[in-house]
C-alpha cells in the first residue's frame, strides 16, 4: 500500500475530504461573517446561532410540517433571512454608529439568548436528521468510497461561495453595496435607499448562515451547541483571510479545513489549535490579514 510520509494513501486521502467538508462550512460561515462586516461594518457574534437556527427550521419544517430537506433547503435560509432583517432593524439599527463593541456584546447576548431557550426547549442531544433519498449511497473513486452527501455538501458550498462572490464584485448591485459602505452619503445623493441596502445584506449573511446549517444538519446532529462549537474557529478563519474579504474568506475556509484535516493524519494533538496558531502568525506578519487591505 503506498504511503506518504508514513500515512497510508486512503487514510490521507480520507482526512483531505473530511478537510474539504469542514472547510466548506467554514467558507460558507466566514463569507456570511465577512460580507456583514465588510459592508456593514458589524462584527456579527450571533453568526453561529444562525447557523444552529438554519438547522433547526430545517428539522421542523421536515417534523412538523412534512417539509422535506430540498425545500428546506430553500425555506430555512429565507425564514432565517427575514429574521436577519428583523434583528438588524430592531436591534442593530439604533447602535449603528457606536463603538464596534457594542454591537459584538448584542449580538453575543443574542446567540446565548438563541441558544438557551432551544436548550430549554429540546436538551443538548443531537437530534437525527436524514439524508435526502436522491443523496444517499457513494461511489468508488477507485482509492477511496466517496458518500454522495459530503460531495453534494462540497459542491454547493463551492457554487453558494461562487455566487455570492460574482455578486458582490461583478455585479452593479455589488458596486452600489461596496460604493454605500465607502461613502454612504454620496450614494444617497443618487437616490439609492442605503439603510435599505444595509438591511437586505444582513439577511443576506444570515440566509448564509442558515444555508450552511442545512447542509449540516444531516452530518452532525441537530443540536443547539452546534455553532458554538465552530463560531470561533470561523472567526479566525475570517481574520486570517482579512476581515471584510470576501475572496480571502472563501479561500482561507477550505485552505484551513484542509490543514486541518492534514493536521490531524501527521499530529492529531495539535488539529484543535492549528487554525489558532496559524492566525497567530498571519497577524504578526501581516495584521490585515492574507487578503485584507491596511486601514
Amino acid at each position: 500500500m503506498t504511503e506518504i510520509f508514513g500515512v497510508p494513501m486512503p487514510v490521507l486521502l480520507g482526512q483531505i475530504l473530511i478537510g474539504l467538508i469542514n472547510g466548506s462550512f467554514y467558507a460558507v460561515l466566514s463569507l456570511g461573517l465577512a460580507l456583514i462586516f465588510g459592508l456593514l461594518n458589524i462584527i456579527n457574534f450571533a453568526h453561529g446561532a444562525l447557523y444552529m437556527l438554519g438547522a433547526f427550521v430545517a428539522y421542523w419544517l421536515l417534523n412538523l410540517l412534512g417539509i422535506p430537506y430540498w425545500g428546506a433547503l430553500l425555506l430555512a435560509p429565507l425564514a432565517v433571512g427575514v429574521f436577519g432583517v428583523l434583528l438588524e432593524r430592531v436591534l442593530l439599527k439604533p447602535i449603528a454608529g457606536l463603538d464596534h463593541l457594542y454591537g459584538l456584546l448584542l449580538t453575543f447576548g443574542l446567540a446565548l439568548i438563541l441558544e438557551g431557550v432551544l436548550r430549554d426547549g429540546y436538551g443538548s442531544t443531537g437530534m437525527p436528521y436524514a439524508i435526502p433519498d436522491g443523496l444517499k449511497g457513494g461511489f468508488n473513486l477507485g482509492f477511496m468510497f466517496m458518500p454522495t452527501y459530503r460531495a453534494w455538501v462540497i459542491v454547493a458550498s463551492l457554487a453558494v461561495c461562487l455566487g455570492t462572490w460574482l455578486l458582490v464584485e461583478k455585479t452593479p448591485l455589488g458596486a452600489r453595496l461596496r460604493a454605500a459602505t465607502e461613502n454612504p452619503t454620496l450614494v444617497r445623493a443618487f437616490g439609492i435607499n442605503v439603510p435599505l441596502m444595509i438591511t437586505l445584506t444582513f439577511g443576506f449573511g444570515a440566509a448564509l448562515a442558515a444555508f450552511a446549517g442545512v447542509l449540516a444538519a444531516p452530518i452532525y446532529a441537530v443540536n443547539p451547541t452546534m455553532g458554538a462549537n465552530l463560531i470561533i474557529v470561523v472567526f479566525a478563519v475570517v481574520v486570517i483571510g482579512g476581515m471584510g474579504s470576501i475572496l480571502g474568506a472563501i479561500t482561507t475556509g477550505f485552505m484551513l479545513g484542509l490543514i486541518e484535516g492534514l493536521t490531524k493524519v501527521y499530529y492529531p494533538e495539535g488539529s484543535a489549535m492549528v487554525v489558532f496558531v496559524i492566525m497567530a502568525i498571519v497577524l504578526l506578519v501581516k495584521p490585515a490579514g492574507l487578503f485584507g487591505k491596511a486601514s
